[in-house]
């Protein structure tokens, strides 16, 4: 039987955890399985994601890129550029959005204003019908911690979101799981 993609990268960053890196904060993903779905552009100070929505069953398939309640961090270095393509993958053949929202607030139950300009797929509340896509760009900025956050009804607060932070010390993009 063959592994997937994502098998192997839980797999081992579980070895990575029982080999020392375990602990309450999220630990970086070791540099050989820096997810597909992102790439840096370190000279032009751009980064760009493939976000799934809806891969495969986790959370009852409401999760990005198969993580959701916050398992997953993304960081990226304030004022770099960013490019989400925005991928529905219609697992559970449901509509899906994604946005930015400060995080530290209550959960609300659908999409608002997001908290970095553009910051969010069109259709934010209505969503991304299964099997489209969507892309956004914007400045990561200002610095601070945000949620990428579904916006179609009820998804964000059944846990569709996961943690976006823009750092002002950060010198690279990273992810991070736990």
């Amino acid at each position: 039987m063959r592994m997937g993609f994502w098998h192997r990268v839980l797999i081992i960053t579980a070895l990575f955890l029982l080999a020392g890196g375990a602990g309450s904060a999220p630990q970086p993903l070791p540099a050989a399985t820096v997810p597909s779905w992102m790439t840096a552009d370190t000279a032009h100070k751009h980064v760009a994601f493939v976000v799934t929505a809806a891969q495969g069953g986790a959370n009852g398939t409401l999760n990005f890129n198969g993580y959701a309640n916050g398992q997953m961090t993304v960081t990226v270095p304030v004022g770099w550029r960013v490019h989400i393509d925005f991928d529905n993958s219609g697992a559970g053949a449901l509509p899906h959005s994604l946005e930015a929202i400060r995080a530290g607030r209550s959960m609300p139950p659908q999409g608002i204003t997001p908290a970095i300009p553009q910051a969010e797929t069109n259709n934010l509340i209505a969503g991304t019908p299964p099997q489209q896509r969507d892309s956004l760009d914007f400045v990561a900025a200002p610095a601070g911690n945000y949620l990428w956050f579904c916006g179609v009804p009820a998804h964000g607060t059944e846990g569709m979101w996961d943690r976006f932070n823009v750092s002002a010390s950060a010198h690279l993009p990273s992810v991070t799981v736990k």
